[in-house]
């Protein structure tokens, strides 16, 4: 069914709870592990249902944040998706702590039941009203976000769209975009803290309600980390300063050198190529109509993915000025179709979407079919490798994109691959420093933001920029407000995509059988476990950082 068909009506969740009691009640006295699988079968399409429609609503209002209707929509969903989640662990504890749970492991999954044991560490009825005033904060930082209007030659911009200004080969314009770019974080920068304060308090407060001393624990079940801790990611971190910080440099120099720049700045971050980063030619339409040329080309199975996404309505990529910023891969389970969200700019971003996005896509599509709705469960890490990785089995079609500027895109795209690893795990360790200390002040928070630049990107120059040399960057990473914790899973899955570089360079074909098979495992196992089976270092295991960086610079 095309987007604009799929119908929409707001869920009653006084009828959704009455449905859960009756399914609790029929799962309290089935008499064996068949019938309450049964059951489960039942819940599975009760909540796919109250997604797909909750989805729907959610997508539209991003695409028009100033939409009365949707809006009023999202406010009700902001409110009442905390009580259908309580609603929601309520019947998995019950599968968790079935007598016929043998029967139902071996039927739905080990590591379902691991994920479910980390939902109930994550959900009790007696947050529900601090989930709720969660999400209107990150409602109310997102609005501000979308809603940024920014004065750019007579004419009026969001952030979005000013991207191609603050990337411009032009140095005098771009440092002019960064001006008035910056100037409307800093104009916001009061605002932009109070929220971020009132998170941290938020989250911290629901850590503690679930006995933790702070939101950290809570924060790391609701990611489902259900193989890895934070210790290990402390140790991930250790090795991304010791090992690829280094490698990071190297290449800031030689895009310092590419630039040909005595020395670069903050305005200079992001550029790569002296006649400026490549952009796409042709509409989005043209550009849509190349991603499916290259899927049909690329194998069977994502040409057939790509027909189905362009058929079906599948896309909003239209920057617009009041649309919410950034991009996202969504599912809509009752059309077993993901959707996906962006914001075209005209810079290599849009590129992105067709790959980065579309890995995330082709992934849920590939499996859609499975009926045991855990085994789309997968976590971060593993669904964040599916899309960085497809940006690199993507690379021999990019003239289809970039014209005679392909090979620039290819560049670009490595060098920034490389250098986002610092960046990313910069802001895990952020936030990790945050929630252990919630009681930092603004000012605090500023200076831990700054003294992380300086070790993870110790090439950074803020001059003539008071906000940024304050540590205000941080406030332009929506992740930090409303996906808490969850950069660093971009930065294990940036590991196993340079993995994959290494190896498909080597042999092409055999890099994209195991991805295929990584797909198609979804999350059958621990994320340790698929590392194995599709042939790929474990980023956790000391010296694998070290590994990929020594492969890489000998490909330099």
């Amino acid at each position: 069914m095309k987007f604009s068909d799929m119908p929409y009506s707001r869920v009653d969740f006084e009828q959704v709870k009455k449905d859960f009691a009756a399914l609790i009640s029929d799962f309290d006295t089935a008499a064996s592990g068949e019938e309450q699988f049964d059951l489960h079968g039942r819940f599975t399409k009760l909540t796919d249902h109250i997604q797909t429609q909750m989805t729907l609503a959610e997508i539209r209002h991003d695409i028009d944040m100033t939409d009365p209707f949707y809006a009023q929509e999202q406010k009700f969903y902001d409110e009442n998706r905390p009580v259908f989640q309580n609603l929601v662990v309520a019947f998995q504890r019950k599968m968790y702590e079935s007598r016929f749970r043998p029967y139902l492991e071996e039927r739905i999954g080990s590591v379902a039941f691991k994920n479910i044991e980390l939902a109930m560490k994550s959900m009790e009825e007696k947050l529900i009203p601090l989930m709720q005033e969660e999400n209107a904060l990150m409602d109310q930082y997102n609005k501000i976000l979308a809603t940024a209007k920014i004065d750019w030659n007579g004419e009026t911009l969001n952030l979005s769209l000013m991207s191609p200004y603050l990337h411009s080969a032009d140095r005098k314009l771009r440092a002019e975009a960064w001006k008035k770019y910056s100037a409307f974080f800093a104009s916001h920068a009061e605002e932009f803290d109070d929220i971020y304060d009132r998170l941290v308090r938020n989250r911290t407060t629901q850590g503690q309600k679930m006995g933790y001393e702070t939101y950290l624990p809570l924060g790391y079940a609701r990611m489902m980390r259900n193989c890895y801790t934070r210790e290990d990611i402390k140790e991930f971190r250790r090795q991304v300063k010791k090992d690829w910080v280094p490698f990071a440099e190297k290449i800031t120099e030689m895009r310092r050198r590419e630039l040909g720049l005595p020395h670069l700045t903050y305005i200079d971050e992001g550029v790569y190529l002296r006649d400026g980063n490549p952009a796409p030619v042709g509409t989005p339409e043209q550009i849509l109509e190349a991603g499916r040329k290259m899927y049909r080309e690329l194998s069977p199975e994502t040409g057939r993915f790509m027909n189905f996404m362009c058929d079906n309505e599948l896309f909003d990529v239209l920057g617009r000025k009041t649309k919410k910023t950034g991009g996202y891969m969504t599912y809509l389970p009752d059309y077993k179709a993901p959707f996906i969200f962006a914001n075209f700019n005209g810079t290599s971003g849009d590129a992105d979407v067709i790959t980065h996005e579309c890995g995330h896509a082709f992934q849920g599509w590939l499996v859609a079919d499975d009926p045991i709705r855990e085994h789309a469960d997968i976590t971060m890490e593993t669904a964040e490798t599916h899309s960085m990785s497809m940006e690199f089995f993507t690379e021999p079609w990019m003239n289809l994109i970039f014209g005679d500027r392909a090979a620039d895109y290819v560049k670009m795209h490595f060098m920034d691959a490389i250098l986002f690893i610092p960046y990313g795990t910069m802001v895990d360790e952020f936030q990790d420093i945050v929630y252990a200390d919630p009681g930092l002040t603004p000012a605090a928070r500023n200076q831990v933001w700054r003294d992380l630049e300086r070790q993870y990107k110790p090439h950074i120059d803020y001059t003539e920029n008071a906000y940024y040399e304050r540590g205000g960057f941080w406030q332009k990473q929506h992740h930090i407000y409303d996906c808490p914790l969850y950069y660093i899973d971009y930065c294990i899955a940036g590991t196993n995509a340079l993995q994959y570089k290494v190896w498909m360079d080597k042999d092409y074909k055999a890099a994209w059988d195991s991805y295929l098979k990584l797909c198609r495992l979804s999350a059958s196992d621990f994320f340790d476990g698929l590392m194995k089976q599709v042939g790929l270092a474990n980023p956790f295991e000391d010296g694998c950082l070290k590994y990929v960086a020594r492969k890489l610079e000998e490909k330099l």
